[in-house]
């Protein structure tokens, strides 16, 4: 793998995410965000590209729509020694991204909460996030992928000893955590759902 030079961040849990940007960026990694992650990494003085900036798109739809993009997803997806990759990612414009920093909404909270109605559960059943998360574990050979706060320490302790780079048996196991955090996020909405009456429930009206 190559060195990392640019990053996703997208999360709901910021803890850590401020002093783990501000050491990718004295790495020399350009940190590309979203919406309220990018208004707390810019706090910590820390340089950051908007995402609309990546695509020439807004974030629109009330945040629905902001990483669904080819320039998001051919730059994560890309495989890096395939010379036809690297030609479409050249003739489209396409940067190439070498992290991903993602975790969800919190769905199970929500529904947990006392009275929370059908319509505020759908707006917190994330999209972006999981399909961010997948493509970058699907692609671990050249993507490093951390779904999980803990793994910040251990992603820059490899950056800072192997010339920014992390290892392919460290990516794998990163890949493998993202698979299994976006099945349980995906049977706790499944088990959600089944648990509405549609004979009942308002939102049916």
């Amino acid at each position: 793998m190559a060195r990392i030079k640019r990053a996703i961040i997208s999360v709901t849990d910021k803890s850590g995410i401020q002093d783990f940007a501000k050491a990718l960026e004295e790495m020399g990694v350009e940190i590309v965000s979203t919406g309220g992650t990018a208004r707390a990494i810019r706090e910590a003085g820390v340089k950051v590209k908007d995402v609309s900036e990546l695509t020439g798109f807004p974030e629109m739809m009330d945040g629905r729509v902001k990483t669904l993009h080819p320039k998001v997803h051919g730059g994560i997806l890309a495989i890096r020694d395939n010379p036809e990759h690297v030609r479409q990612m050249e003739e489209n414009g396409i940067p190439q991204i070498d992290l991903v920093v993602v975790n969800l909404y919190a769905f199970e909270k929500t529904v947990a909460k006392e009275g929370v109605t059908l319509s505020e559960a759908i707006e917190n059943i994330d999209i972006g996030g999981p399909t961010l998360l997948r493509s970058s574990a699907k692609n671990f050979r050249y993507v490093t992928v951390v779904v999980d706060p803990s793994d910040y320490d251990r992603v820059l302790k490899e950056m800072k000893e192997n010339d920014g780079k992390t290892t392919i048996k460290t990516r794998f196991e990163l890949a493998k955590k993202v698979f299994a955090t976006t099945s349980a996020y995906d049977t706790a909405i499944t088990k959600y759902l089944e648990s509405i009456d549609v004979s009942s429930d308002p939102y049916f009206k």
